[in-house]
């Protein structure tokens, strides 16, 4: 991969290698756009096959998180970073290092968690800089962000079900999650609460039998998730698997999950959707509930402004879908216009301010 031609393409303003074999640690900090404001975004290990993939998912969720703030309302601009490696290399050390570097950027990126990392991993990287949030609350923090990214999956599954049904009631209707980590187990849990039927997918047994002792249910093995008569499809392990493969296995009606990056490719797999009459809730548009939550770190809010924050996910979700249907464009497209659009004006505000 060309690594500047590829910033030129998506307009990504940074990016910045970081590696120190004694503590094993091989990260990239992508920094998407700082119009809105710093760029937040999480930080992810992974064990990625090869550093171009690496780059190449950085890059994108970098980019979506530049949409999810805008369509959140949120001052942030969009980054992320990745560390490439297993879990089993997760070290106090490790963490800190890598806040070293999150520090040399002087406040344009600040991370929180994401996949394979904790709350307690954001206490590390603390330690080297305060451009950190989704710490604990003994250290002021909001914690985990995965409740607040689940409920606002929660919205955005009604707003769906709403446009497609004409009611936002889950209870009754089934919904199939691929994923029942931190944000799938907390999406069971209301969807449960309201009374759905759900099914599971994951490659980790105990995981399932949490959900099931819990919130009863079915599995489902491998692809029979994409071919589950069920109302809703939520993915929200990895992202990607929305794509040209999986979507003519589809049955459901509505796909809207927590996953970042779910469309392997957003003009493809959003115009294959259209075609087979299949709603999709954008990804960054209703998992924005967890950037919601550590973003209050950042401002003071109280918990009761961040759970009405993420509740009006359901509005925004429907705002999206209404605008795809009434201009004939993918949802993907016109999610992607309202962020750019808010983009613009606060660019052009920043610009007659300073000039």
């Amino acid at each position: 991969m060309q690594v500047l031609e590829s910033m030129a393409t998506s307009r990504h303003e940074q990016v910045l290698f970081c590696r120190n074999e004694s503590v094993g640690l091989r990260a990239i900090i992508a920094i998407h756009d700082t119009t809105l404001g710093p760029a937040l975004g999480g930080c992810r290990l992974y064990p990625y096959t090869t550093e171009g993939d690496a780059l190449e998912d950085v890059l994108r969720l970098a980019r979506h998180m530049t949409y999810k703030a805008a369509m959140a309302g949120l001052d942030l601009g969009g980054g992320h970073s990745v560390i490439l490696g297993e879990r089993g290399i997760k070290s106090k050390a490790l963490f800190r290092t890598f806040g070293r570097h999150v520090e040399s950027l002087g406040g344009r990126y600040i991370c929180a968690e994401d996949m394979n990392t904790t709350v307690a991993d954001m206490s590390a990287i603390r330690r080297e800089t305060r451009w950190v949030v989704g710490v604990g609350h003994h250290e002021g923090g909001t914690g985990d962000p995965a409740p607040f990214c689940a409920l606002g999956v929660f919205h955005g599954i009604r707003a769906c079900l709403e446009v497609v049904y004409g009611s936002p009631d889950p209870a009754g209707r089934t919904v199939a999650i691929q994923g029942v980590g931190n944000v799938g187990y907390h999406l069971a849990r209301f969807l449960h609460q309201a009374g759905a039927e759900l099914m599971y997918c994951d490659f980790d047994s105990r995981r399932l039998e949490r959900v099931l002792a819990e919130f009863g249910g079915v599995v489902l093995e491998g692809d029979d998730f994409w071919s589950a008569d069920c109302d809703v499809l939520s993915p929200c392990a990895i992202g990607g698997v929305v794509n040209q493969y999986s979507i003519p296995l589809i049955n459901a009606p509505i796909v809207a999950g927590g996953a970042n990056r779910v469309l392997d490719d957003e003009a493809r797999d959003g115009a294959a959707l259209v075609e087979r009459g299949i709603t999709y809730a954008p990804d960054y548009v209703v998992n924005s509930g967890g950037l919601i939550s550590v973003h209050s770190e950042l401002t003071g809010w109280g918990r009761g402004k961040v759970e009405d924050d993420t509740a009006g996910i359901f509005v925004t979700t429907k705002r999206v879908l209404n605008k795809a249907s009434a201009e004939g464009t993918t949802t993907i497209e016109a999610s992607n216009r309202l962020a750019e659009q808010r983009i613009e004006q606060v660019a052009l505000l920043r610009r007659l301010h300073i000039g």
